[in-house]
């Protein structure tokens, strides 16, 4: 109880010492000029992570800018000038066309304040004390938003510009402060520069009706340059701003329609997507909910303060002394909005790195931000360059682990690349399909180059002839980076003659080509029908399996080691399946002679070998083409001789089909005949993909289809039948019925569809009936006797039923 009483009593006194604490306070506030700031502005921390807030301002500063920012209109002491009809022309032209997409306005204003640190950071290098001290020292770029007056200001501490700076670069084009700078200062140094003060900056007008530049320049005072996009703009010295130290702020009045551009989201966003490699930090004025502890109120505690009457007097008052001493005021824990700086380009440019500086496991990170491919896998390789010559660049190139699921489903239709294109650093497209070839646009990565103009448009960066240079030297590293996947599988035949030392360095990548082959091989095989300059180098890229390879993948190289000694010939076969080919009487002979032949099984494969015609100057050959050698055979002379009258005979009965000649087959063992088609007709199979096209061409159709060739084998015991009862009566019609079903057996067993389906079964039906020894094929007559008593029943129930139900009403 005494507790209690004495609680109270100390709660009463210091409720009557507020007042006076609180005019003591705000009397200190006054004298350090900080009321409005104390009033108005949100808790703030100044350092968030050791990271400089850098824009906080006194009462008086604030209440200056607060009337700039409800302005809207140009200060009546300013210097009028008005713009270049180039200029005004321009940005006729920026806002119409050229800058349909709103969003690039940010990137070119951060590439322009990029490019101020670079040079204050060009000249510090002879001069330190340019920098200045503290927070001016500090090369960052800050973005800061006000909802209420819709102004968005993104400011850097870079080199800023005089008074005759901001006529003259944001005046006119010709004299840009980067080139006037470059002139001045470079001449002949390699200093990276980006983001021209010219075509970029007046892309503000997008999403702005009215532009502040403030602007401290090291040699000159502090100037404003303003502008309405309405032909005019004026500058003046500035007294109403803060003091920037060095550097510029631009500050643009958002249109009612550009208010997207005042949400932290939106911003990041577009960070991400278009700066996130600019070498210097990008920060955000961002919010961020704190946790913060606050005075409980007197209610919340008083439960705890009548437990505390239950107490023995005893224990009272052994405590007394004690929660005299150590007794502290009440607090809860509330949610709190305060700002903070927030770094939003925390990836790293690794590319501008040497090679051997970066690791495994960086490029594997960069490539998830980079892809937007956040997986447990990593990529199955990757390049990383610099190309030096007339056209600088560096470039990092990476093969994904899996291929996106639309990859080939609209292959000639789609522009969008897989590869970023910058500038200096800047993000410029990722559109551009002339920096790599569409069979090579499953790659990702980027191209960073310091020869290529920045402010164009992309439509005219994408004429400038550097970007061949570019391409040319892409895809030959892309090249390069794909064939040494393939050298360093331990599968692949280049690897038999490492040591072992080197192939159990290898086995971690061990089958990463077979995975490879099977993710994109089908870009490799575009790659050989579309890049006739690299179609060589590409053929060593390819994989197939064979008759002899027993399930694996193997190459052009190793086939070619496993050639019989005199084959001229790369022998291949197409179809549907492995084991469909594996079955093929094409394959019969060559099987015997221990000939290894290349299956190939993708639609695709049909149109690469029209363009694939020799490899390391062998001929490719496909074995159910007409043409095929396999040595000489002595008796194929007297063969053909002593089957000419069934051959000739053969011919004539088949004068309806489209068959050009009967010949004696070299590639047939256990099958009577088969069909094949001239060399440059298509094959059964490429009949058959030309067939499923929606819009196939039919006179197209007619004239590639060519003649076919009818094969027999000699030494089958049904064409030396065949050939005895020619040779007793050519005309009998039996014989060329039965000739005839051989025929169209051949024609199915060979690949190719029948062009009378119905015939052909008649032909099958009629035989069984010969082979059954029915006399009398006659089907016989149904009787329908039966059929129209079942149906007149069937009326006479519904009769009845229709009369039993009007009884029932």
């Amino acid at each position: 109880m005494r507790k209690w009483v004495f609680s109270l009593l100390l709660l009463v006194f210091l409720l009557s010492t507020l007042p006076d604490q609180g005019q003591k306070l705000r009397a200190n506030a006054e004298e350090s000029g900080d009321v409005d700031e104390a009033a108005d502005l949100p808790k703030v921390e100044e350092k968030v992570g050791a990271v400089p807030h850098g824009l906080s301002t006194d009462s008086e500063v604030n209440q200056r800018e607060a009337e700039s920012i409800s302005r809207k209109t140009l200060r009546a002491h300013a210097e009028k000038f008005e713009f270049q009809a180039e200029v005004s022309r321009l940005m006729d032209i920026l806002i119409n066309s050229l800058y349909s997409n709103k969003d690039i306005f940010l990137r070119e204003l951060i590439s322009n304040a990029s490019d101020a640190l670079d040079k204050i950071r060009f000249l510090s290098l002879t001069d330190k004390e340019v920098l200045g001290e503290g927070d001016t020292a500090k090369l960052e770029i800050q973005i800061k938003l006000d909802k209420e007056n819709k102004v968005l200001s993104i400011r850097d501490r870079g080199v800023g510009m005089t008074k005759e700076d901001l006529i003259k670069n944001l005046g006119t084009i010709a004299k840009s402060g980067t080139s006037a700078f470059v002139e001045k200062v470079q001449k002949g140094g390699d200093l990276s520069l980006i983001g021209q003060f010219g075509v970029g900056f007046y892309s503000v007008y997008l999403v702005a009706d009215y532009v502040e530049v403030i602007s401290k320049h090291n040699d000159d005072k502090q100037y404003v340059w303003e502008s309405k996009a309405d032909g005019s703009f004026a500058v003046s010295e500035d007294t109403e701003h803060e003091p920037l130290g060095r550097g510029t702020e631009i500050r643009l009045h958002l249109r009612d329609e550009a208010k997207e551009y005042l949400e932290e989201g939106k911003l990041k966003d577009l960070v991400k997507k278009y700066s996130e490699f600019i070498n210097f930090p990008i920060y955000l004025w961002a919010s961020k909910e704190v946790d913060v502890e606050v005075p409980a109120e007197e209610d919340e505690s008083s439960d705890e303060e009548e437990s505390s009457e239950e107490k023995t007097t005893s224990e009272e008052e052994e405590t007394e002394s004690e929660e005299e001493t150590e007794k502290k005021p009440k607090t809860k824990t509330v949610k709190e909005t305060t700002y903070e700086w927030e770094l939003l380009n925390d990836v790293k440019a690794i590319w501008l790195r040497s090679p051997k500086d970066v690791t495994d496991e960086e490029y594997t990170k960069f490539y998830h931000s980079l892809a937007k491919d956040f997986g447990d896998e990593k990529p199955m390789a990757w390049s990383h360059f610099k190309a030096e010559g007339d056209v600088e660049f560096k470039a990092l190139l990476f093969i994904p682990p899996k291929a996106p699921h639309d990859l080939y489903e609209s292959y000639y239709n789609n522009n969008k690349a897989n590869l970023k294109l910058y500038v200096r650093r800047v993000f410029i497209s990722d559109e551009f399909d002339d920096l790599l070839p569409k069979y090579l646009s499953f790659l990702k990565g980027l191209v960073d180059s310091d020869t290529l103009p920045l402010n164009v448009s992309r439509e005219m960066l994408q004429q400038h002839h550097s970007l061949k240079t570019v391409k040319k030297k892409l895809i030959s590293k892309a090249l390069d980076m794909i064939r040494k996947l393939a050298q360093e599988d331990p599968d692949e035949y280049l690897n038999k003659d490492k040591s072992d030392e080197e192939k159990a360095e290898l086995e971690e990548k061990k089958g990463q080509y077979a995975k490879f082959w099977n993710e994109f091989g089908k870009s490799i095989k575009l790659g050989i029908i579309e890049d006739a300059h690299n179609r060589n180098r590409l053929a060593k890229l390819l994989r197939f399996e064979t008759s002899k390879s027993d399930g694996k993948l193997i190459g052009l190289d190793e086939y070619m080691s496993r050639m019989k000694s005199g084959q001229s010939e790369i022998f291949y076969i197409t179809g549907t399946s492995k084991e469909q080919l594996e079955k093929s009487p094409f394959l019969e002979r060559l099987t015997k002679k221990n000939y290894e032949v290349i299956f190939f099984t993708d639609p695709v494969d049909e149109y690469l070998m029209q363009y694939l015609m020799d490899y390391e100057d062998k001929k490719f050959q496909n074995v159910s083409k007409e043409g095929l050698k396999l040595g000489k055979d002595s008796k194929l002379k007297d063969l053909k001789e002593s089957f000419k009258e069934l051959t000739n005979w053969w011919k004539d009965v088949l004068s309806s089909e489209n068959v050009d000649s009967v010949k004696i087959s070299n590639r047939l063992a256990d099958t009577p005949c088969i069909v094949v088609t001239s060399k440059y007709g298509w094959s059964a199979n490429m009949e058959k993909i030309m067939q499923a096209q929606t819009l196939s061409d039919n006179k197209q159709a007619a004239y590639m289809k060519g003649k076919r060739v009818l094969e027999i084998n000699p030494r089958h015991p049904i064409i030396k039948e065949l050939k005895e009862k020619v040779a007793q009566d050519s005309q009998d019609d039996n014989i060329k019925q039965t000739a005839q079903l051989i025929y169209q057996t051949a024609l199915m067993e060979s690949g190719f569809s029948l062009n009378d389906p119905k015939e052909f079964a008649s032909s099958i039906y009629k035989s069984v009936q010969k082979s059954l020894d029915i006399a009398d094929a006659t089907v016989e007559e149904e009787d329908e006797t039966e059929e129209e008593t079942r149906e007149s029943d069937e009326k006479a129930s519904k009769e009845d039923d229709a009369y039993s139900g009007k009884d029932e009403l």
